[in-house]
């Protein structure tokens, strides 16, 4: 099996044509690491703090060498980054003026702090985590030889009564720690996106008329695909949690490239011949919480 972090140069990816968000006057926004906190109105390293509509709001300063006061709200909080000689008065009105902003940004990245804990998966026995976009249940079965998924008639009292669940039977000791069941768990899941990713690329390869040289696995960080002209294709393995339509949106998406190089008017009318509703697909791709591994 092959696997690549990184895609080769000359390679396109789903997120070049994402639009960059828009700019406000004299404020520079910038991503933030995400590490949750208990609580976004206080940041874990704030030295300072003011009212933003009835809000008191403790953020992260920082001194930095850079033109302007820029903002930026990460999970753990605001953090505020400033030249040397802006004064404390001066932060505090850009601060009240984008007042708006940073209250809406720090409620959305609380509800995506809520999201993200909900998609964590616990490395135990009975926890479960999403394979095609259902719930797979993990039991460890020191009988089964590697991993097997089956469906449980009997649901041991969960899930709904009479509804099988899908089991993924694991070939661990029953005394096997987190790790060892995360390590097998995750290669039975790259083992399944590479025979799903196959039979996907086997599809829509003749449709559109290209053909795949080399299909690898990628764990790339910021990629769910990509491409490079000389018909090598990357896909992530964890794309596997999500549903056979988004799936087959983002082979879909790569495959065109192999006839456009581009994102133009022409590409997305080469996906659309296969995926004629690949923007349903596209952002139930962006929307969805990818499962939190660690």
């Amino acid at each position: 099996m092959s696997f690549h972090a990184r895609p080769q140069p000359g390679q396109l990816n789903l997120f070049d044509i994402d639009e960059p968000p828009t700019a406000a006057p004299r404020v520079e926004v910038a991503p933030a690491p995400e590490v949750a906190a208990p609580s976004l109105l206080q940041h874990p390293r704030a030295q300072r703090e003011i009212v933003l509509q009835g809000h008191r709001v403790a953020y992260e300063f920082r001194v930095a060498r850079r033109r302007s006061i820029g903002f930026s709200v990460g999970l753990e909080g605001l953090s505020v980054r400033a030249p040397r000689w802006v004064r404390r008065a001066d932060v505090d009105g850009a601060l009240l003026e984008r007042g708006d902003w940073i209250l809406t940004k720090l409620a959305e990245q609380q509800q995506r702090n809520q999201r993200l804990e909900a998609a964590r998966v616990h490395w135990r026995e009975g926890a479960s985590l999403p394979f095609l976009g259902e719930p797979v249940v993990m039991v460890i079965d020191p009988r089964v030889a590697g991993a097997v998924l089956q469906a449980d008639t009997h649901g041991n009292g969960q899930g709904l009564p009479g509804v099988p669940r899908r089991v993924l039977r694991v070939g661990l000791p029953h005394d096997a720690r987190a790790e060892q069941l995360r390590e097998a768990v995750q290669g039975w899941l790259q083992r399944q996106a590479r025979r799903v990713f196959e039979e996907r690329c086997t599809f829509f390869a003749p449709r559109l008329n290209v053909r795949v040289k080399r299909l690898s696995l990628s764990s790339a960080a910021t990629r769910w695909g990509s491409a490079s002209s000389d018909g090598c294709i990357w896909l992530h393995w964890r794309l596997i949690h999500f549903t056979l339509p988004v799936i087959d949106y983002v082979v879909a998406h790569e495959l065109a490239h192999l006839r456009e190089m581009n994102h133009s008017r022409a590409f997305w009318d080469v996906v659309r011949s296969v995926v004629p509703d690949y923007q349903r697909a596209r952002r139930l791709l962006d929307d969805q919480p990818v499962p939190v591994l660690d």
